[in-house]
């Protein structure tokens, strides 16, 4: 690893402007074979901590929690890691390919799917050689564009089977939403057929409804639009499920001195998952809200509740949940709704019901913690250690040597 760190020191600290453009250009090419080296190998550790369920060492309950907590990694390339590492295990030539980077982790992808267990049966049922499919799609990958490739396992599982049952709509539906560090919000994923064309249908109604003359806003922002209404509507209605015995609210907390002044006050207030908002912002959104208030002590924490009782009220939960913003574990990114409110110190051993004594863990890791591990909050930060005394450190440096 130290060598590989050296050369990637060395390669970036060329001029790239002193190199012609035919050797800029054979330079990219170079570098894409070289990323899907290093990708497959990636991936090869991976699937080698799987099966061994490494990420217990950790405290994770599945090696891609474990990646997207620790490395940091997003859900997405998490879940391809450890997906590409199991199908790779039934397809040897996509694997060396890869290995030697001819393919990239876009067209392993793509040919994964020949593998999966319902394709294999019906291969097998038919008497067809996998291994003679894999090679061929193999071949057109290392040789043809992407498309094309896409194209060739299409024809491939239509005729592997053209009567079979219509698929469940459930396994086409897929959505994920990324916060990033400003606030703002991707959404990403597909739909099936049906299930798209019924979002499609309620969006576009709200979008019909909230047109005007005059109305500038473009398709895309439209439709943004009535996504968030339609949202707000839910929310307004009170009909969605419990979290945690608190209907589901957006929370979002200002000091009084910004929500009663005029100043717009950037980064003055905070929402529940982290992200910053102004003073003028969170103005905005308590004209139609429920204001609880949060009196402090003098070191600024809400005030506790001693030992009169074990239970946490909820003004203490409120205060945790806006403190910690999900599950305090080293790598674990579990939100709120999904936390216990766990004594540091246990209340049958002294420790009081209080924010300074609490820490929001999901079921998980607050069974790990009664089972030797341990967190503790350390300055403005939370920190994890194994039984054995050593500590979860979290990625936070690039390779070098």
């Amino acid at each position: 690893m130290g060598e590989l760190a050296s050369a990637l020191d060395a390669l970036s600290a060329v001029d790239l402007d002193e190199l012609g453009d035919a050797e800029l250009l054979d330079r990219a090419r170079e570098l894409v074979a070289a990323a899907h080296r290093v990708h497959a190998e990636l991936t090869r550790v991976v699937r080698r901590s799987d099966v061994r369920g490494a990420s217990e060492h950790d405290g994770a309950t599945t090696t891609r929690g474990w990646l997207r907590g620790v490395p940091r990694i997003s859900c997405a390339w998490a879940g391809d890691l450890v997906r590409h590492g199991r199908a790779l295990e039934l397809l040897p030539a996509t694997a060396r390919a890869y290995a030697e980077g001819v393919i990239g982790p876009d067209r392993v992808d793509v040919i994964a799917v020949i593998v999966t267990p319902a394709h294999l049966d019906l291969a097998r049922a038919q008497g067809i050689d996998v291994g003679a499919v894999e090679a061929a799609l193999v071949q057109l990958a290392g040789a043809g564009t992407h498309r094309q490739l896409q194209q060739a396992v299409g024809d491939y599982l239509a005729k592997l089977d053209p009567d079979g049952a219509e698929p469940d709509p459930a396994t086409e539906r897929a959505v994920t939403l990324v916060q990033h560090p400003d606030g703002t919000w991707t959404i990403g994923g597909h739909l099936d057929a049906v299930g798209g064309q019924k979002v499609a249908t309620a969006l576009e109604s709200v979008q019909a409804a909230s047109r005007c003359a005059g109305d500038d806003r473009s398709r895309a922002q439209r439709t943004g639009d009535a996504l968030v209404q339609l949202a707000d509507n839910q929310l307004a209605t009170g009909d969605l499920p419990v979290l945690r015995g608190v209907k589901p609210q957006v929370v979002v907390t200002v000091p009084l001195a910004d929500l009663t002044g005029s100043a717009t006050a950037p980064g003055a207030a905070r929402t529940a998952t982290g992200a910053t908002l102004s003073a003028a912002r969170a103005r905005w959104i308590a004209c139609d809200a429920g204001l609880t208030r949060v009196v402090l002590d003098p070191d600024g924490l809400p005030l506790d509740v001693g030992r009169t009782q074990r239970i946490v009220p909820p003004h203490i939960r409120r205060a945790a949940e806006l403190r910690d913003a999900g599950c305090v574990f080293a790598g674990c990114q579990a939100p709120t709704w999904f936390c216990d409110v766990h004594h540091l110190l246990h209340w049958a051993h002294g420790g009081e019901t209080s924010l300074g004594n609490s820490a929001l863990l999901c079921e998980r890791h607050h069974t790990k913690v009664h089972s030797g591990y341990r967190v503790q909050r350390v300055g403005d930060r939370w920190r994890t250690w194994r039984p054995d005394g050593t500590e979860i450190l979290i990625a936070t440096t690039r390779l070098r040597t």
